[in-house]
């Protein structure tokens, strides 16, 4: 008998699409096999939201320990008197997400639950409410005191990586240095070998300027930063290749014949992959101790409460938070065996 994966879910904002993408993806009962599902946000909440969508009962819980296998559990971590007004970017629905974050971080740490499913959060609401992040990644990071991580969307496509990820375009060329670019390939390759079971991973790297610098006649970044990161990489045993010219490498279809690609910021690689494959887009921050994901998309407050927006992401962001909770659970269990 399998073992029962527990899948904490924060709502993200509540004024997004957040709650109808979580409602659409556990619509079919047969998602919750094998898993136990809870949702940190607001019973009021997503009983609005819930009045548009035909979607099962939830199961209202005071605490994790009361959640049940079976069901759509959800632990109300907000303010009953919070308001919802979709599509708005509001204090409260900033707060309601952050509350919603820091709830399911506490229970993570506690061991209660074995992954975190993060739905999108709007970043002006929830910097309002405290939140001093860029984003989810960091937020992450800091909480489980760790310095080396990596953003990483994966599609069926490809899986993309950035070293300058929330770094305003003015500052990414002092940003990227050297040693940042050995340590996201660092994270990234073992990511790919621990996390998703890739023995010798390809990894394409892509340069900074118009058609990698030109040999140093279009910016010299490539020559004294990226080429000398790639040579220490490889004698780290990491395979490597570039840089790249962006427009080229996604032009010509280059990214199939690599495992993952790392991009130097972040409308550089995410614009291309975005484009190439929205819908099945999953965020995965790679290097930390837990297991974090989320789907590849905003909050979309142009269709909320259309009943328009896709789920497809949502529940390959399930699926992959199972997967890789799975193959490191199987490498630990590797592990201890080898050291007995």
């Amino acid at each position: 008998m399998d073992t029962i994966i527990r899948i904490g879910i924060t709502h993200g904002d509540m004024n997004g699409i957040g709650y109808e993408v979580i409602m659409k993806a556990f619509a079919d009962s047969r998602m919750l096999d094998g898993k136990q599902i809870t949702v940190y946000g607001s019973s009021k909440a997503a009983a609005f939201h819930k009045k548009q969508l035909d979607v099962p009962p939830f199961n209202l819980i005071n605490s994790i320990t009361e959640a049940h296998p079976k069901r759509i559990n959800v632990i109300n971590c907000v303010n009953e008197d919070v308001r919802v007004e979709l599509g708005v970017t509001t204090k409260d629905s900033g707060k309601a997400a952050f509350d919603a974050l820091q709830c399911a971080v506490r229970d993570l740490k506690d061991g209660n639950i074995d992954v975190i499913v993060t739905a999108p959060i709007n970043k002006q609401a929830i910097t309002e409410a405290g939140f001093t992040f860029p984003g989810h990644t960091e937020f992450f990071a800091s909480e489980f005191e760790t310095d080396s991580y990596l953003m990483v969307l994966i599609s069926d496509l490809m899986r993309v990586g950035v070293v300058a990820a929330h770094v305003p375009i003015a500052e990414v060329a002092s940003y990227i240095t050297k040693d940042k670019i050995v340590q996201k390939l660092e994270v990234l390759n073992t990511s790919l070998f621990v996390d998703f079971g890739i023995r010798k991973p390809r990894i394409a790297v892509l340069g900074l300027n118009p058609h990698a610098g030109d040999n140093g006649i279009i910016g010299n970044e490539e020559q004294e930063i990226i080429k000398p990161a790639l040579l220490e990489a490889r004698d780290k045993g990491i395979m490597a290749l570039g840089p790249y010219s962006a427009d080229g490498f996604f032009g010509a279809a280059e990214y199939k014949n690599f495992d993952a690609i790392l991009g130097m910021y972040h409308d550089q690689i995410l614009a291309p992959f975005k484009a190439l494959d929205f819908d099945s887009a999953v965020n995965f921050t790679a290097g930390l101790p837990i297991v974090r994901v989320s789907p590849g998309h905003g909050t979309a407050y142009d269709i909320v409460g259309q009943n328009v927006a896709s789920e497809n992401s949502f529940i390959k962001a399930i699926y992959m938070a199972c997967d890789v909770f799975k193959k490191r659970s199987q490498n630990e269990t590797l592990l201890t065996n080898q050291l007995k």
